[in-house]
């Protein structure tokens, strides 16, 4: 459910204190718990480091993340593959194939020359 038009997005205060007069590439990371906080066309160029609850995950904020949250941008599950052992055999052979396919193309760039 969203939050109501009435009330307005909320926006971190300790946040817009944080970047109040301040430039986006003078500044550095700007660390935050406060996954909530909606982004706000102030924020944009900015750099915030976003708790996910173990790290602070760099998110540099541009104008299409503007009226998202920053927890969006800050993931708190890892994704670990599926497959084991057989998808790292078939990710290699995959990986050997591009090799010699860029191999053959670069040798054949040579000999036109």
């Amino acid at each position: 459910m969203t939050r109501s038009l009435k009330k307005g997005p909320y926006v971190d205060e300790r946040l817009l204190k944080k970047i109040a007069g301040k430039k986006p590439l003078e500044t550095g990371v700007i660390k935050t718990w406060s996954r909530a906080c909606v982004i706000s066309p102030e924020m944009v160029g900015f750099v915030f480091g976003v708790h996910n609850g173990k790290v602070h995950v760099e998110v540099l904020v541009s104008e299409d993340m503007v009226g998202h949250r920053l927890g969006e941008f800050s993931l708190t599950r890892k994704f670990v593959r599926h497959g084991g052992k057989m998808q790292k055999e078939l990710e290699a052979k995959k990986k050997e194939s591009e090799i010699t396919a860029a191999k053959s193309a670069k040798s054949a760039v040579e000999a036109k020359k």
